[in-house]
């Protein structure tokens, strides 16, 4: 009996690991530089530093699901940058933290980031 498996649509794995690279980056500078960071963007160090923390195991995860990307995982990633970009424009709108017009600006371009990769991958998904 031959089984045959289908590999990963490219697209898929290429947004998630970019996804995973990007989150990873933004962790690291969350974390590493918080004092700066929150006087340019208004926001709390201690939420910077819980966010850079939170980045770092995302993106750790996001490059395991990227390696075998089972389609529950791949939908679960979806659903957070959906989450992610929804919540940040919860923030920018509610004012939340007192971003500065740099922090707003930060925020709403993440979220037309983030808002991209899941695009990306729930295509890569349907292509999968």
């Amino acid at each position: 009996m031959t089984t045959t498996t289908t590999a990963p649509a490219p697209l898929l794995r290429a947004a998630l690991r970019l996804d995973a690279g990007v989150s990873g980056l933004n962790g690291a500078a969350y974390l590493l530089a918080a004092a700066p960071l929150a006087d340019l963007l208004g926001l709390p160090p201690g939420w910077l530093r819980g966010t850079g923390v939170f980045l770092l195991v995302f993106a750790a995860a996001v490059w395991l699901v990227a390696d075998r990307p089972a389609p529950p995982a791949v939908r679960t990633v979806v659903a957070a940058n959906a989450l992610w970009s929804a919540g940040s424009v919860v923030v920018v709108a509610a004012g939340l933290g007192s971003p500065t017009t740099v922090g707003a600006v930060w925020l709403v371009l993440q979220t037309v980031v983030v808002a991209a990769f899941a695009v990306l991958q729930a295509a890569g998904l349907r292509r999968s």
